[in-house]
């Protein structure tokens, strides 16, 4: 009789692999279909600024394919599938988005999924760090909505940058997901081709759904300039995780730093690993947490930091040029309203820029529909006196009056619409229709600037990109105000978990085990 049994076990097991071999995409003779959709941004809840609908520049259909070189046509993954492009947008970080942005934003996004249903596959391209008003955790929210519209069985695989939150529920309405594992995000398009060529995989081997999923909440909440990857500790903490993906039965490993500037109970470090070794898959998940958790006192800024004071203190004796001077508390790029005044103002006052003959400095930018209007009505060359910036956070200065010489126009930027260059002094001072993050080279050389040349160059930014990290001839990071404050301990946290390092720094018993997530299910 237990013969009897055992053979019939055995034959029930071959006959449920046989079945999901000949159930995949590619035993069907047919190319799997996937879907693509989603929504990014940093959303700032210390920033009195809002993000509406228009700031995602959201792409339907072929559109899509634009962001992603590796799926242009006759490449091998556009090729492998047969893809459904929904809706996806990115918006440079800001505020908290509205609430009818994201309705209508993702309202539109189901929509469009229904057309083509059913899915064999779903590439969920997101950043994990969205704050939207009266909701916690959007994209929880989001990938829940879109599981009750495209079923369980669908694998969804979902790509994020590394200063994303990754909620319990996320975790579980996902079954592939992945991150960037370096910041700066030098590697951002191969990890979603990663994201894309895991899911792909997993369709034409008839593999299906990752049998485990570890995750393990860290508490440590940091901000990104103090967790690059271009220096220790986080340097030797993200190359342990490639070879975790080496190991067999393993797929996929990640590590969070989370997002320091959003007051959300998601908002802390997360440690993921997905793969069919139960064993393999927890280890490596308890090993990547404790490392982090080990390290974490060791975690300190990028560059050196300084008072704004103390900032031009060295860069007017320094030599080398230029001097760049990250203006941090107000830093677009991770969620400022981009039209703090206060580092400017310190600038038009300082007595070393009054005349044109000065030092010379390129500030880079400030928003200024005021002064655009005006520069366009008197052209390059002509006086202009107007005022700009603190239409959104007034909360640090005024908007300032700035009464200058126009130097340049430009027109038709995605982002800043139009551009001016108005010289104050010797300040070169960039305003823009609407914010404008000043990553790269072209951006100033377009309006006939040079910012190798220059004595000073200020940026709305905080570590550098890749760019302006490689023309700096020196670099300083100044402590400003803002609604991205690099003192976490000044923002006045009330709903994020505690304990949390480095707001409560004697921390104990902290639980790094891991903790397995189910795969989805909609009721």
């Amino acid at each position: 009789m237990r013969y009897f049994f055992t053979v019939i076990s055995f034959a029930w097991v071959a006959l449920l692999f046989l079945n999901c071999e000949f159930n995949s995409p590619t035993a069907r003779g047919q190319k799997p279909k996937i879907a693509i959709a989603g929504l990014a941004i940093e959303s700032s809840t210390f920033s009195p600024a809002t993000s509406d609908a228009s700031a995602f520049l959201a792409r339907q259909g072929d559109a899509v394919f634009e962001y992603y070189p590796f799926l242009q046509e006759n490449s091998p993954q556009r090729n492998a599938a047969q893809w459904f492009p929904a809706l996806r947008g990115h918006a440079l970080p800001g505020g908290i988005v509205t609430r009818e942005a994201y309705d209508s934003l993702v309202g539109v996004t189901l929509e469009l999924l229904k057309q083509n249903m059913p899915y064999d596959g779903l590439f969920f391209d997101i950043h994990g760090a969205m704050s939207v008003q009266g909701i916690d955790d959007p994209e929880g929210d989001f990938i829940e909505k879109i599981r009750a519209v495209i079923g369980t069985e669908t694998i969804i695989s979902t790509s994020m940058d590394l200063h994303g939150n990754v909620s319990k529920r996320l975790a579980q309405h996902t079954d592939l997901i992945t991150c960037y594992r370096m910041a700066p995000h030098e590697d951002a398009l191969e990890s979603k081709q990663r994201a894309v060529d895991n899911l792909l995989d997993r369709l034409k081997s008839g593999k299906g759904k990752p049998k485990y999923k570890a995750w393990i909440p860290v508490p440590i909440l940091l901000p990104g300039e103090k967790t690059s990857t271009r220096i220790e500790p986080g340097k030797s903490l993200y190359a342990k995780v490639k070879p975790v993906t080496e190991q067999e039965g393993v797929l996929d490993a990640a590590i969070w730093i989370g997002y320091a500037w959003a007051d959300e109970a998601r908002n802390h470090a997360v440690v993921m690993v997905t793969g069919d070794d139960k064993k393999a898959v927890g280890e490596s998940a308890e090993m990547l947490a404790n490392h982090f958790w080990n390290v974490r006192e060791d975690f300190d800024f990028v560059a050196p930091t300084a008072t704004l004071k103390e900032s031009l203190a060295q860069a007017l004796q320094s030599k080398k040029k230029p001097f760049v001077i990250s203006d941090m508390g107000d830093n677009p790029t991770a969620g400022g309203a981009g039209d703090v005044t206060w580092t400017l103002r310190e600038l038009l006052n300082r007595s070393e820029f009054k005349a044109e003959n000065g030092p010379s400095v390129i500030y880079a930018s400030i928003p200024g529909p005021e002064m655009i209007e005006a520069a366009l009505e008197v052209g390059v060359g002509g006086k202009v006196k107007a005022k700009v910036g603190a239409q959104v956070d007034d909360r640090f200065a005024p908007p300032i009056l700035l009464d200058g010489v126009v130097e340049a126009i430009n027109k038709g930027d995605v982002h800043a619409e139009i551009e001016a260059v108005v010289r104050v002094g010797s300040i070169r001072v960039i305003v823009t229709k609407k914010r404008k993050p000043y990553h790269h080279e072209k951006d100033f050389t377009q309006l006939g600037l040079n910012p190798r040349t220059c004595d000073v160059l200020v940026v709305k930014i905080g570590y550098l990109v890749p760019e302006l990290y490689n023309l700096r001839g020196d670099w300083i990071m100044a402590l400003t105000p803002g609604g991205v404050d690099q003192d976490l301990q000044r923002l006045g946290y009330k709903r994020v978990q505690r304990p949390l390092f480095p707001l409560d720094e004697n921390m104990t018993d902290v639980d790094l085990t891991t903790r397995w997530i189910p795969s989805s299910e909609v009721n």
